[in-house]
């Protein structure tokens, strides 16, 4: 295996769902251990082989068989997918797939393809699926307005930042309402090209358009009996906007090149990072979806108003990745000061890939301040006082000291910084990431002169 794919195996062992990686000849590169897991395969099985053989049971290619090959799409305009696939298991069990795929290239600027599945028949609540974790406020909160949510089988918008979650409050819901023994569906608005979105969403028929070698079920099908979630759904195309409103008021729909009236008794939860009531106003949301989406909404809160949760959060992501990577993984105090005192602009998600970079960079099962590598403008130990940046006394308990744990923490780091550097400001200063004005406020803030 050359070095580029040895980087690329690296890389998706860090992801917690089955991730593939095909070449531009639709060869399997790699695939991490949770598709060996998930699927009941050898790795050794599948490299150098065909996607269709070992991904469909196929003796010839999808093209050959009348259907369009979305890998292959990838590889021509390099735009992301999102659909239902049919996919085979150890045993030769074709199974339904939510997949999600989008072009890579290695250090060499070669092109793959890469691809993230997850079977429509996980149990939602199952040891494999990510669960949301914390305790502070903002996060006790969301949980009881979910919680609440779940209970009553009406529409739930989820609205918040990217990255804040969203899926997974999503999947909090379902498992705790009525609906938990069947499977939730989901549809990411964002990657479905409007010319393929009906067919996803509703299904179509044989022949229906170029490509349509035979029927397909839409994801709105697929959900009968259970939760239908819309991630994004302010980019559902506005011509789809109608059809969609007029499924959820009627529970009724057809395929695409279909005359039969079908039913589907669907609870939806959407989630958006967007303002739909200032889409509305600007005519790119229509009002009456609005209104019929958005009966509980619920706002999700920020990682920044979640500042407590991030060393708990941290240590689950970290937990997930060590499964992958096959060792465990914890942050050294230094590098829970530098997560702590970050912004994310990318909430949760932006979390789990500076860990997964920092897993990367780490050789030992301690990860350092030096290998928590932050965007050179970011926020860290800003040179405005900070104190607003760090959670309110109110949400933290103080220490017989008078500071709060956190603020503790900074004290013992700047400390050992010191007697590191034998009291030298300029490098303690340099090691921090801050000018030595800033770092004589904390000296002073925290009586360490």
């Amino acid at each position: 295996m050359s070095a580029s794919n040895v980087s690329l195996t690296s890389m998706i062992e860090t992801h917690d769902e089955p991730f593939v990686v095909l070449d531009k000849g639709l060869k399997v590169v790699a695939v991490n251990r949770a598709y060996e897991r998930r699927f009941g395969v050898d790795r050794k099985d599948m490299v150098n082989r065909p996607c269709y053989r070992v991904f469909q049971c196929r003796d010839e290619p999808c093209e050959l068989g009348g259907e369009s090959c979305p890998h292959r799409k990838i590889l021509e305009n390099l735009k992301p997918y999102a659909g239902i696939l049919s996919h085979c298991d150890a045993a030769g069990n074709k199974l339904q797939v939510r997949a999600k795929g989008f072009p890579l290239t290695d250090d060499d600027g070669e092109l793959y393809v890469g691809e993230i599945l997850a079977p429509l028949n996980e149990v939602v609540g199952a040891e494999h699926t990510p669960q949301m974790v914390g305790h502070s406020p903002a996060f006790m909160e969301l949980v009881s307005h979910l919680e609440r949510a779940a209970k009553v089988d009406i529409p739930i918008l989820l609205e918040g930042e990217t990255g804040t979650g969203k899926e997974l409050a999503a999947a909090f819901v379902h498992s705790h309402s009525r609906r938990h023994d069947k499977e939730l569906v989901t549809v990411d608005c964002t990657v479905l090209a409007e010319d393929l979105f009906e067919s996803e969403l509703f299904g179509h028929e044989r022949g229906a358009y170029t490509g349509a070698a035979g029927s397909k079920v839409g994801l709105f099908e697929l959900a009968d009996g259970s939760t239908l979630f819309l991630d994004e759904v302010g980019e559902m195309p506005l011509g789809l906007q109608v059809k969609l409103l007029r499924a959820l008021e009627s529970g009724t729909f057809r395929r695409v090149g279909g005359t039969r009236t079908l039913r589907s008794d669907v609870r939806l939860v959407c989630a958006t990072n967007r303002s739909l009531q200032d889409m509305v106003e600007r005519g790119e949301f229509r009002q009456d979806l609005y209104y019929r989406i958005a009966v509980f909404p619920v706002a999700m809160p920020s990682l920044r108003q979640r500042r407590p949760d991030i060393p708990l959060i941290a240590a689950t992501l970290l937990e997930r990745m060590a499964g992958m990577l096959g060792r465990q993984m914890k942050l050294s105090r230094e590098a829970q000061i530098k997560l702590l005192h970050y912004d994310f602009p990318g909430n949760i998600r932006e979390l789990r890939n500076i860990l997964q970079l920092a897993a990367a960079l780490s050789h030992g099962g301690v990860i350092g301040s030096e290998e928590i590598r932050l965007p050179e403008r970011s926020p860290l130990f800003a040179e405005a006082e900070d104190e607003d940046r760090l959670p309110a006394a109110s949400e933290i308990a103080q220490d017989g000291n008078g500071f709060t744990p956190l603020q503790n923490m900074e004290v013992q780091y700047i400390q050992e910084l010191l007697r590191r550097y034998n009291g030298r400001r300029s490098d303690v200063a340099r090691a921090m990431g801050v000018s030595e004005r800033t770092l004589y406020r904390k000296l002073k803030r925290f009586e360490l002169n």
